[in-house]
C-alpha cells in the first residue's frame, strides 16, 4: 500500500484529499461492505461519497452494464439512444416538475455548471445567489458559488455571487430564533439584498448541504424564498446531487420538504442515480431547458453504459421501496447515534433526515469546532471497520454517515456500535 501511495503523491496533486493517515485501497465490495487491498472488511457508511446508493456489486445493475457493453458502450448524443430516452422518461415522471426535460452529464459539477448556464441564458443575468456553507462542485463557475472556504481555492468566477442566510439552522445570526422566527428572519434578509442588486438568475440551493455537514433550515424555508423569487422572476435550483432519490427517507426529492410553493424551476442530479457509474443531469421546465440559442452536444452525457446502470439502478430502488427503508432504519439509526451523544460532552448535535446523517463534533465545554477530533473518530471508526466521511464549514467539524439505501437493522446496529466505540475512544 505504501508503494501505491508514493505512487500517488509522484502523479497526482497534492490538492487531491485522501482520507487517513494511512490511505486505504479499496479493491471490491459486496452489498454494504468493501473490502481493502489487505483483506480488510469494512462496512461501508458513505457509500464512496453518497454513490453507491443501493448496494455495492448489485446483482441487477451488474448484468444491466454486462449486457449493454455487449452491445455498444458509447455513441454520443449526436445519435437516438434508446437508455438515454428510457432513463429520461422515468426521471422526468418522478421529478414532480411540469413539461420536463431531462440533460445528462457525467457528474454532479457538470449538473449544476448547466443549470447556471440554463437560467443565466433564461434570465439574462450573471448575477446568483447561493447559500452560505453550501458546495456545488469543482469547476470554475461551481467553485464561484460554492459558500464554503475550505472547498473554494479561488475568488475568480464568470458570476457574482449573493450569499443568503439560511442554510445552517443552529450557528450563525438567527441561531436563538424558533423556526417561524428563523425563516422570517431569512426571508427579511433575502427581501433586502434584493433591494441592493440588479436582479439575479437565480438562487441554487442543496436542500441538506452535504459537504457542508449534513445541515439543513426548517421545512418550508426554500417555499418562503420561493415567494419572494416568484416576485421579481428568478428561478430556483434545487441541488439535489446529495439528497435526491429517496435518501432522506421523508421525501423522494428534499425539495418536497419546501413544496408548498410549488417545485423548483430547475433540479440538478448525480452521485446515487448512477450507483457508482458517472451519471449527472438537470431537469427543467422545457421553457427553461430550450431557452439555448445554440447548438450543444455532450460527449460522454448520456452514454449507453452508465443510462443502462442508472436505469436498473432506478428501477431497484423503486421496486424495493428503499426511500422506505431510508425512513425506517435511519430512523431508528439517528435515535441510536442521539442516545450515545448525549453521553458525550464533544457531540454538539446528530442531525439529517433518513439515510444522511451529520454529527457535530465541538472542544468538549466549548461551542467550538473541533476537527482534530473528527480525523480521530474517522480514524479509529476505520480501524473498528466503518467507513464514514466528514465535513463541515465556517467553524464546524461534522462526521457524515450515509449508507447505501438498502441497510439492514442489524448493519444499522452493527455500525452505531463501531462508532460508538470511535467516539468514546476519542472523547
Amino acid at each position: 500500500m505504501n508503494d501505491l501511495y508514493s505512487r500517488h503523491r509522484q502523479v497526482l496533486p497534492d490538492w487531491l484529499a485522501l482520507y487517513y493517515d494511512e490511505p486505504i485501497e479499496i479493491t471490491h465490495g459486496e452489498g454494504r461492505h468493501v473490502w481493502d487491498s489487505a483483506g480488510n472488511k469494512y462496512l461501508d457508511f458513505f457509500g464512496g461519497i453518497l454513490t453507491t446508493m443501493t448496494a455495492h456489486a448489485l446483482p441487477e445493475v451488474t448484468k444491466a452494464v454486462a449486457e449493454q457493453a455487449g452491445r455498444i458502450i458509447h455513441s454520443s448524443t449526436l445519435y437516438l439512444n434508446r437508455p438515454m430516452v428510457e432513463l429520461a422518461e422515468r426521471i422526468a415522471q418522478v421529478s414532480g416538475i411540469p413539461d420536463a426535460r431531462v440533460f445528462f452529464t457525467t457528474s454532479g459539477t457538470e449538473a449544476n455548471d448547466t443549470a447556471l448556464l440554463l437560467a443565466t441564458a433564461h434570465r439574462r443575468s450573471n448575477t446568483v445567489l447561493a447559500m452560505r456553507n453550501s458546495y456545488h462542485g469543482r469547476s470554475f463557475s461551481t467553485v464561484g458559488i460554492t459558500g464554503n472556504r475550505s472547498w473554494s481555492p479561488t475568488s475568480l468566477s464568470p458570476l457574482q455571487t449573493l450569499y443568503v442566510h439560511g442554510g445552517v439552522r443552529t450557528r450563525g445570526p438567527f441561531a436563538g430564533l424558533d423556526d417561524r422566527a428563523f425563516i422570517d428572519a431569512c426571508v427579511a434578509d433575502l427581501s433586502d439584498l434584493l433591494g441592493h442588486t440588479r436582479p439575479p438568475a437565480a438562487l441554487i440551493a442543496e436542500p441538506i448541504q452535504g459537504v457542508g455537514g449534513f445541515t439543513s433550515p426548517p421545512d418550508g424555508l426554500y417555499a418562503a424564498f420561493r415567494e419572494v423569487l416568484k416576485e421579481h422572476g428568478i428561478l430556483w435550483i434545487a441541488d439535489e446531487v446529495q439528497t435526491g432519490w429517496g435518501r432522506t427517507g421523508e421525501h423522494f426529492w428534499g425539495w418536497q420538504a419546501h413544496a408548498r410553493s410549488g417545485p423548483p424551476d430547475l433540479v440538478t442530479f448525480a452521485k446515487g442515480i448512477g450507483n457508482g457509474s458517472s451519471i449527472g443531469g438537470v431537469i427543467a421546465r422545457a421553457e427553461i431547458m430550450n431557452c439555448l440559442d445554440a447548438n450543444s452536444i455532450s460527449t460522454f452525457g448520456g452514454t449507453q453504459l452508465t443510462m443502462a446502470a442508472g436505469l436498473a439502478n432506478l428501477n431497484y430502488l423503486l421496486e424495493h421501496d428503499l426511500q422506505g427503508n431510508a425512513r425506517r432504519v435511519g430512523g431508528l439509526l439517528i435515535e441510536r447515534l442521539r442516545a450515545v451523544a448525549a453521553q458525550l460532552p464533544g457531540v454538539r448535535e446528530v442531525r439529517g433526515r433518513g439515510l444522511m446523517i451529520g454529527i457535530e463534533l465541538v472542544r468538549p465545554g466549548t461551542d467550538e469546532a473541533d476537527p482534530q477530533a473528527a480525523s480521530a473518530v474517522l480514524e479509529a471508526a476505520r480501524e473498528g471497520g466503518l467507513l464514514i466521511g466528514k465535513g463541515g464549514g465556517h467553524n464546524t467539524s461534522a462526521l457524515r454517515v450515509a449508507p447505501p439505501l438498502s441497510l439492514t437493522v442489524a448493519e444499522a446496529e452493527e455500525g452505531a456500535t463501531i462508532l460508538e466505540r470511535a467516539l468514546r475512544s476519542t472523547y
